[in-house]
């Protein structure tokens, strides 16, 4: 085998697991948002209403049926997402290990332009970020619960302020959730080679893209 060979050697990045997770995930959330916009509009918390051109249902009944619907394809998978990813490993050696610290380093590094990427290992920032993502998610489907049911999930309500508090809380994780998708959209535009192993599973392994391929 050549050195050029050495050199782009095929790694297998994402298991098909984790590929299928991020796919039906990405259909869920995105239903979810949508429709949940629709949902919000009805009864806005804030002095605003989203266009209804990026909202989905047409009305509200509409708007719950997809939201539901969703509801439940993203808690099915994001479920067996996590058992499976702490089962297998896939937490610890994707996600870990991580500090205040590196966080703090990376980003430093990130913001002087001087972070590689690699589409293999997470650095720090992205680390935090999927974690951070991860808890949104369980925090915005508790929340949901509770302005679902307020009454049968009444003592989880008073944890988050009641009824108009879990509103809030569901709100806010949205927004988190959001705000990740922009940043992550924004990566994968900026590194387009990083969504190549999320839809085959494998990536060229190069010598400079360990090092320091892409700097952000």
């Amino acid at each position: 085998m050549t050195a050029n060979e050495l050199n782009h050697k095929k790694v297998y990045v994402h298991t098909l697991f984790v590929r299928v997770f991020h796919w039906v995930n990405a259909l869920g959330i995105t239903l979810m948002i949508m429709s949940g916009w629709r949902i919000y509009n009805a009864s806005p918390l804030f002095d605003f209403r989203f266009p209804s051109g990026i909202t989905l249902g047409g009305w509200l009944g509409g708007a719950l049926q997809w939201h539901f619907a969703a509801m439940w394809l993203l808690v099915v998978n994001f479920l067996i997402y996590v058992i499976v990813g702490f089962a297998s490993g896939h937490f610890r050696k994707r996600f870990t290990p991580v500090s205040p610290s590196s966080v703090l380093g990376d980003m430093t590094r990130a913001l002087n332009g001087r972070l590689p990427h690699s589409t293999i290992t997470y650095n720090a920032v992205q680390k935090a970020a999927y974690i951070g993502v991860l808890l949104a998610i369980v925090l915005t489907i508790v929340s949901g619960a509770v302005v679902w049911k307020p009454v049968q999930l009444q003592e989880m309500g008073i944890l988050l302020g009641g009824y108009e508090g879990a509103r809030l809380v569901h709100f806010l994780g949205m927004t988190a959730i959001c705000a990740f998708i922009v940043l992550h959209l924004t990566l994968v535009a900026l590194v387009p080679s990083t969504l190549i192993p999320m839809i085959v599973g494998w990536a060229r392994n190069s010598k400079d893209e360990l090092e320091a391929s892409h700097e952000l």
